[in-house]
């Protein structure tokens, strides 16, 4: 357990420095990147799976909370290699995905500490740390992740049964076609780590002018994301 906890809380923390740093690069002022656009964003995502899941091959690299409720309804025996599905490992799994997604969002912000210092745009201080709909309609919103994600865990369930084994590069590009085909709604989450992690250090950090962390919000890309994930895994059970 003690390894699972090490590999996935570095996996997830690289993942979420260069995904919360590659949004910030481009939303916020003065930046190099900014006024990247979208397609930089879905790039830098897909690229930040691709480190993340290199860091914490040896667990699988799930990375996601979706993943590994994903592999729980698949009904699979192993994690990874040598990792039985059992609940002291699924807490293990949890727990290091949220506090590995902490950790590189507060390295993300230290990064750009100084334009953070200088933004005054509240939304988009907080669009670099968490997800958000463009049109707010929380049952279409929830829909949306849950499509999303469903198409993200299917997919590494049917080819892989965990990251690693599909291989880095070929999940960091599912994650870059989702977020170019299906991000434009509400940013894809797809992650509940991924977005919980970040948004609980936007209410934790110094930052001037970020104003609300949009709680109300915060439930659609935490249990859409499940949703998805758990009905990917039982349809997986029809081809596997």
């Amino acid at each position: 357990m003690g390894t699972i906890f090490l590999y996935e809380i570095a996996g997830t923390a690289m993942l979420m420095l260069l995904g919360v740093g590659v949004v910030a690069n481009v939303v916020l002022g003065k930046t190099k990147g900014n006024g990247g656009g979208w397609l930089l964003i879905s790039f830098g995502w897909g690229l930040a799976v691709f480190a993340g899941v290199y860091v914490a091959y040896k667990t699988g690299a799930h990375l996601n909370p979706a993943v590994t409720f994903g592999i729980l309804s698949s009904g699979a025996s192993e994690y990874a290699e040598g990792i039985p599905v059992n609940f002291a490992n699924t807490v293990a799994y949890l727990a290091a995905e949220l506090i590995g997604a902490m950790i590189g969002a507060f390295l993300a912000w230290a990064v750009y500490k100084k334009h953070y210092d200088e933004e005054k745009d509240a939304g988009n201080i907080l669009g670099t740390f968490s997800t958000g709909p463009e049109i707010r309609s929380y049952g279409w919103n929830f829909v949306t992740e849950v499509v999303a994600t469903f198409v993200l865990v299917i997919v590494i369930l049917l080819f892989g049964g965990t990251p690693d084994k599909l291989g880095p590069l070929a999940v960091a590009l599912i994650v870059v076609a989702i977020g170019a085909s299906l991000g434009g709604p509400t940013g894809y989450a797809i992650n509940p780590a991924r977005d919980l992690g970040p948004r609980i250090m936007h209410a934790l950090l110094p930052i001037p002018n970020k104003g609300s962390s949009d709680w109300a919000y915060s439930w659609v890309p935490v249990f859409g994301p499940l949703v998805g994930a758990v009905l990917a895994g039982l349809v997986s059970q029809a081809f596997i």
